[in-house]
C-alpha cells in the first residue's frame, strides 16, 4: 500500500479551456494502471474546448451544476451526485453554468502502449452560442 504525495493545484490551460479552471490530480496510473482521475473546479461561465477520449470518459458532479454538451446541440444539466459517462470518441464539453461554481470528478482511461491514439483530443473552443443552447436536465 502506498500513499500518494498530493501534486499542487494546476491552473487549466487556455487552449483546452474557456475561463478560470483548476484541477488537482488524484491519480495518474502507472502501468499496468491506466487510470486518471481529476478534481476539476469551473468558476462560473468556465467550460472546456470540444475534445474527445480515446477510451472515453466518466465524470461525477460534486457541487454545482454541470452542463455538457453534445455535437447534436443538446447541452444537458447534471447536478450533484449525478454520473455521466461519454462513450469512446464522443465530441463533447463541459463547463459551469453562468452563476455557480461547478465542481465534477473526471474520470478516464489511458491509451495502452501498442495504441498510439492520444488519452485526449482537444479541439476548438466552444461558441456562446453552443454554451447557451437550450437545456435539458438529466435524469
Amino acid at each position: 500500500m502506498e500513499f500518494v504525495k498530493p501534486q499542487p493545484t494546476g491552473k487549466g490551460p487556455e487552449s483546452w479551456f474557456n475561463g478560470d479552471v483548476w484541477f488537482d490530480v488524484i491519480h495518474a496510473g502507472q502501468e499496468p494502471s491506466r487510470l486518471r482521475a481529476n478534481m476539476v473546479r469551473f468558476a462560473p461561465s468556465a467550460r472546456t474546448a470540444w475534445h474527445h477520449h480515446a477510451v472515453g470518459q466518466t465524470l461525477h458532479v460534486v457541487a454545482g451544476t454541470a452542463l455538457i454538451g453534445t455535437r447534436d446541440g443538446t447541452v444537458f444539466e447534471a447536478h450533484p451526485g449525478q454520473t455521466v459517462t461519454c462513450p469512446p470518441g464522443e465530441e463533447h464539453w463541459h463547463g459551469a453554468t453562468e452563476e455557480n461554481f461547478m465542481q465534477h470528478l473526471a474520470l478516464w482511461d489511458g491509451t495502452t502502449p501498442d495504441d498510439d491514439r492520444p488519452e485526449t483530443t482537444w479541439l476548438e473552443h466552444i461558441t456562446d452560442e453552443e454554451y447557451n443552447g437550450p437545456r435539458t436536465r438529466a435524469h
